[in-house]
């Protein structure tokens, strides 16, 4: 490795470092995503870490929430690194550390890949090194851990043992691999892709390569070992759960259109890869010098322009999978329904950035002016992905400390006085998640895995509420997974921070249900103007300095 690569290198560490430094130094005050983060994967590592079925059998019930009908096989296997983080330290710290470990091992990925495969020349250093570090620093999901991310690493490794130079590292990494990634929120559909390359060696190149099939086959195998809960849940499914009411093909010809059209060009919030900016008319560039006078090499060039059609390809099925001429098939068919295939579209970031990495190896070859503009496309791209550092991104919401405020919600148990495992409440204008992290028993949660005879009980607390907004009642029946106590008024708004100005003033909610399911207090962000004709006593608010919520304590009469 030449000395100048060795510096750009140590450039790539020190911003990775800086764009973690603010989880690190702030702590709790750190701002981070909110979304399919807060309001529920961090909360559930912290359930399970407290409800002793850390290693329970596969028919365990979680009983802090929904009455322990919540099955154990709903949340992550114990055989998952970030289910250890959080149970070996702070939630935090156990988050910061596991934004680190993706991003360290998603640049060491993309970098072998493109050393060994895709920009191979000595001087093109630059591409190679800033094309692995804007990869690694892309906002990915942070429960997918290295799901997505991890993926350029677990290709170098699958390519070295198909092209028959794999030694123990390959294989360790895929070993390894499975322990920090999940296999329905990315790897299956990697290795299904593996799986058309090998078999596309053997019909097209007559190579068999059993060492290749063997490797896919151990990674696999793996996964189903670890995910052993899933497997039986598979296997052995026992009562209708909510996803058997996932109806999501809906749509016509036109919004499948118009939604494979966005998808190419924004991404998706579960696999951002924040393109739109720098990498999608950096394409357009190299696409037009490459018409223009076919420069850039011809290996390099088929590679681009597979990746480019791989990636509308992959926003064409994702849309496509939301078509309502699904709805025949998937009435028949039931694993279309509970299980998501549209999540190919999940190697969007790695297509996406071998995409720009090729173009940029592309651009290289084409003398000085090109590479000044290609290092200035890295700068941009670099500059765009830190303003999506979440610090930035999200400064304008709560921080962790203040979305979970533990003082004013242990100020809330003190004043209710009783073991929280003696009752149940629920919340209206905030996740449920927040109490469920505090310790509290709920009825309402954020799970797209529980009894389907459980959300049709508790429909029947909110059914006037849904009869009101055409939209809630859409959502919930539709999907159900956020089994939240929604409000006609509210619509699927849940975070009314402190000194929000709204007020409910038609509540109708079945209490008789609410009851009948053991409910006993509700939470609310939000005052209820009409709670005593409604079924409910208004206790007291709560508020606190550290928290992002006055919280509204009612207790159903």
């Amino acid at each position: 490795m030449q000395r100048p690569e060795k510096k750009a290198l140590i450039m790539a560490a020190f911003l990775i470092a800086v764009y973690l430094s603010p989880m690190f130094i702030l702590g709790e005050n750190a701002h981070v995503r909110v979304q399919d983060n807060l309001d529920s994967n961090v909360a559930w590592y912290q359930v399970l870490n407290h409800s002793g079925q850390m290693f329970g059998p596969v028919d365990a019930r979680i009983p802090q929430i929904i009455n322990g009908e919540l099955s154990r096989n709903a949340l992550d296997s114990q055989f998952s690194g970030i289910v250890w983080l959080h149970a070996l330290f702070p939630s935090m710290l156990a988050f910061a550390l596991s934004q680190a470990i993706v991003c360290i091992f998603a640049f060491l990925g993309m970098y072998l890949l493109l050393r060994d495969y895709f920009v191979k020349s000595e001087d093109a250093y630059p591409v190679r090194v800033f094309g692995a570090l804007t990869f690694a620093l892309t906002p990915f999901w942070p429960s997918g851990m290295l799901s997505t991310l991890g993926m350029p690493l677990a290709l170098w490794a699958f390519l070295n043992i198909r092209a028959r130079k794999g030694t123990w590292r390959e294989w360790l990494t895929l070993s390894l691999l499975p322990l920090y990634s999940s296999f329905v929120l990315g790897f299956f559909f990697f290795l299904t892709a593996m799986a058309f390359l090998w078999l596309r060696d053997w019909i097209i190149r007559k190579k068999f390569n059993p060492a290749f099939f063997g490797s896919i086959a151990f990674m696999t195998a793996l996964y189903l070992l670890l995910g052993y809960r899933l497997v039986a849940s598979l296997l052995f499914p026992g009562p209708p759960t909510n996803r058997n009411e996932f109806f999501e093909s809906t749509g016509n010809l036109y919004s499948t259109v118009k939604l494979a059209v966005e998808n190419f060009i924004l991404g998706h919030n579960q696999v951002m890869t924040v393109h739109e900016f720098v990498i999608l008319p950096f394409t357009g560039v190299v696409l037009w010098q490459m018409l223009r006078n076919g420069s850039g090499g011809k290996r390099l060039r088929k590679w681009f322009v597979y990746l480019l059609g791989l990636n509308i390809l992959l926003s064409v099925w994702f849309a496509f999978w939301f078509y309502k001429g699904w709805v025949p098939l998937k009435e028949r068919v039931s694993i279309l329904t509970t299980f998501n295939f549209s999540r190919y579209h999940y190697l969007h970031p790695l297509f996406i950035y071998l995409m720009f990495a090729a173009g940029a190896a592309i651009l290289w070859k084409m003398g000085s002016r090109w590479r000044l503009f290609v290092k200035i496309c890295f700068v941009l791209q670099l500059a765009v992905l830190f303003y999506y550092n979440p610090e930035v991104e999200f400064h304008g919401e709560p921080t962790f400390k203040q979305f979970y405020a533990v003082q004013q919600f242990k100020d809330i148990a003190d004043y209710i006085g009783k073991p929280k495992s003696s009752y149940r409440v629920a919340s209206i204008g905030l996740h449920p998640a927040i109490a469920q992290y505090n310790g509290f028993y709920t009825l309402d949660t954020y799970n797209n895995f529980y009894p389907l005879s459980y959300k049709h009980a508790f429909r029947k607390i909110i059914a006037k509420e849904l009869n009101k907004n055409r939209g809630i009642k859409s959502y919930f029946d539709s999907w159900g997974g956020r089994c939240y106590l929604f409000t006609a008024e509210l619509g699927k708004n849940y975070e009314f921070w402190k000194g929000s100005p709204v007020k409910i003033h038609h509540l109708q909610l079945d209490m008789s249900a609410f009851k009948k399911l053991g409910g006993k207090y509700i939470l609310s962000s939000v005052p209820i103007m009409n709670a005593g004709q409604d079924g409910l006593r208004f206790l007291k608010s709560f508020n606190n300095s550290a928290s992002a919520w006055t919280i509204y304590l009612y207790e159903a009469k």
